[in-house]
């Protein structure tokens, strides 16, 4: 297969519904998707330490990461924002923040693998175990996925060496390494 083949055939990772939900919340409410900033400072100090400029912010929202690490080399991936909703590129260090409790469950294999695609060397990720305080236009909790680390880690594990975790309570904070 072509390489201008392979990058059209783009994985399924969100139902046009679920598209279009995020679509809508991120119009109505200007706080959804927009906390990436949360842990600038840890993952500069991590990027630094890696000896890289190179970030990509998987499920960006509205961009804040990239506003707050001003000097890198941040690309932004989100599927609900149509100029940035393309099938991402490798990075060396890839921020999955407040994503995966949002992906929607028959999808969720399909982003793990995706993640593991594009991280070249560290996946920096923060996953909710807990309900959200905000909901879809349609009334489900935007954390569609609520669970536990112990279902968490082994999903994790398949696909990455697990460097650290944090229980945040309430929160989970992963650092692995690429497989």
């Amino acid at each position: 297969m072509t390489s201008a083949l392979m990058k059209e055939k783009q994985p399924d990772l969100i139902s046009e519904s679920y598209r279009e939900q995020n679509v809508q919340l991120h119009k109505l409410r200007t706080d959804f998707g927009s906390n990436g900033h949360r842990y600038a400072a840890q993952i500069r100090e991590l990027a630094n330490a890696m000896g890289t400029k190179e970030i990509l912010d998987y499920g960006a929202g509205k961009r804040t990461l990239e506003d707050a690490l001003v000097g890198f080399d941040v690309h932004s991936y989100d599927p609900a924002f149509p100029d940035i909703a393309g099938l991402p590129e490798p990075a060396d260090l890839v921020v999955c923040g407040d994503v995966l409790e949002h992906i929607e469950p028959e999808y969720l294999d399909a982003v793990l693998d995706d993640l593991q695609r594009v991280t070249k060397k560290c996946l920096f990720a923060t996953i909710a175990t807990r309900p959200a305080k905000k909901t879809l236009p349609d009334g489900r909790n935007t954390h569609l996925i609520q669970q536990d680390m112990t279902w968490w880690l082994p999903k994790i594990w398949s696909r990455f060496t697990l460097g650290s975790l944090h229980n945040l309570g309430g929160e989970l904070l992963v650092i692995c390494g690429r497989k």
